[in-house]
């Protein structure tokens, strides 16, 4: 497999540090907000990268975190913590707000079909951890303390800018002079590893004990200290939005790597945004939808998942609600395609020419080449759906359609049929072989009995066809 390393600028070919597993973390949210589809766009494609791996066969060791204390409103320690921020918009208390932000981001992740991490691991069960990792720094000379936080120096570290490709001293010209929040710190790029509970934050909420006081983390070593204790000190891929490279993700390389002389990351994965009106959708600017309000425009979930399926990961991705509507109406489309393609009595794969076979072959082959030359997805589609224009029989298909949804994860296989509850799947059998034996009042019992629980059975020439009835109308 071949993927983009925004370390070394380039398509490179991927391999893993150690036989197995590959070890992954992937950034993940702050929970003082509703998580919107923005974000949404970044899990179903960490899941997508995740999906392919498993593809291959490797193992994966998947960590992502849940950052519910220290990141400030700007990613360069100024502003406030944002779930301060949270809490007194939502007039509760942090934890309160934490938890309810948690679960809400839970939920979306479960309405696109994310498969969930092995870890899903909070911050602020981790502050012995971080704690750790600072006297390291600090023992080591990287470290420096002023009257409001222990910072990183920058200038210590000669490989500080390589992810985004930024000199040193580029970026201290670059920098806004509102970064410059706490007069003795040295270089606008040095960043926080620790923030003590005096002057703006002598009322901060969340605080622990340390050696240099009461107080908080900084956001950067939160997810350096977790990342190494669950899968090492060298990662294979760490995954995030594009903006975390300048600051968040340039960070945890230099404090990672200051601290144990090894590399950190060996393959960084960032991905592109999502735009609405040709803006970044995001919580500040408050552009942003979330599932609830697509739902409610009768829009599936997995028919956002199958429009993003359409947009490379490394470009942006204008949402409309034109295209959301349009992907609602295909997915439906590719939905229904596949309950005409199923056989209600045959399981069995069809015999197959040697020249169908071989298209079939050559489908699944392009379909990975696709999917293994930087998660080439929009070409992935395109396959699929030349793929089931072929003249390839129903049942064959839809068993490569199956393999490809391992990918896509649309959940394709799951039609109406398949949810129909398993005590009207038992009547349906049972009138089936009273019709077989020619006993059509215990049939058209058993009928009524169907169609009292909600249902409609429709007789086949071979079979039946189970569905929920429709609703009645009514009329004043």
């Amino acid at each position: 497999m071949k993927l983009y390393n925004t370390l070394t600028k380039r398509i490179d070919e991927f391999k893993t540090l150690k036989p197995t597993p590959v070890t992954l973390y992937t950034c993940g949210p702050t929970v003082y907000d509703f998580t919107h589809i923005g974000h949404a766009r970044k899990y179903i494609n960490d899941d997508l990268l995740k999906r392919t791996l498993n593809y291959l066969g490797f193992k994966v060791k998947h960590v992502m975190n849940i950052t519910d204390v220290g990141h400030l409103t700007s990613d360069e320690d100024a502003g406030e913590d944002k779930l301060e921020k949270g809490a007194k918009k939502a007039g509760k208390t942090v934890w309160e707000v934490a938890q309810f932000y948690t679960d809400f981001f839970l939920n979306s992740l479960k309405s696109t079909n994310v498969i969930m991490p092995e870890l899903l691991i909070r911050a602020t069960d981790h502050i012995q951890e971080m704690l750790q990792l600072i006297n390291i720094l600090k023992q080591k000379g990287f470290t420096y303390e002023t009257v409001e936080a222990v910072y990183f120096d920058t200038s210590k570290f000669p490989g500080y800018g390589k992810l985004s490709g930024q000199k040193l001293e580029d970026k201290l010209k670059g920098a806004r002079e509102d970064v410059y929040i706490d007069p003795n710190k040295k270089n606008a790029t040095d960043f926080a590893l620790w923030f003590k509970r005096v002057g703006r934050f002598k009322d901060h909420t969340m605080h622990w004990n340390s050696p240099y006081g009461e107080g908080f983390p900084g956001w950067h070593i939160e997810c350096s200290a977790m990342s190494m204790k669950y899968l090492g000190e060298t990662i294979d891929i760490h995954t995030g939005g594009i903006d975390h490279i300048p600051v968040h993700h340039e960070d945890e390389i230099a404090q990672s790597e200051a601290a144990t002389g090894k590399q950190f990351v060996r393959f960084w994965v960032h991905y592109e945004f999502l735009l609405i009106e040709g803006q970044k959708m995001s919580k500040s600017l408050r552009n942003f939808f979330t599932l609830g309000d697509l739902q409610k425009k009768g829009i599936d979930p997995l028919a956002l998942r199958y429009l993003y399926l359409q947009t490379h990961y490394r470009k942006q991705l204008n949402f409309t609600w034109e295209s959301a509507f349009a992907a609602q109406e295909t997915y439906r489309k590719l939905k229904k395609l596949i309950t005409s393609f199923k056989n209600p009595l045959s399981s069995s794969r069809s015999m197959l020419s040697p020249e169908k076979l071989n298209l079939l072959d050559t489908f699944r082959s392009r379909f990975a080449e696709a999917i293994l030359s930087d998660l080439q997805l929009p070409q992935a589609v395109a396959i699929m759906w030349e793929m089931l224009k072929s003249n390839i029989p129903s049942p064959d298909k839809l068993d490569l359609l199956f393999e490809f949804d391992m990918i896509f994860g649309l959940k394709l296989s799951e039609t109406e049929a398949d949810k129909i509850p398993e005590e009207i799947l038992i009547l349906a059998k049972k009138r089936e072989e009273a019709r077989k034996k020619g006993d059509f009042t215990a049939s058209d019992v058993l009928r009524n009995n169907i169609v009292a629980t909600g249902y409609q059975i429709e007789d086949l020439p071979k079979g039946f066809r189970i569905k929920k009835s429709s609703p009645p109308s009514f009329r004043a």
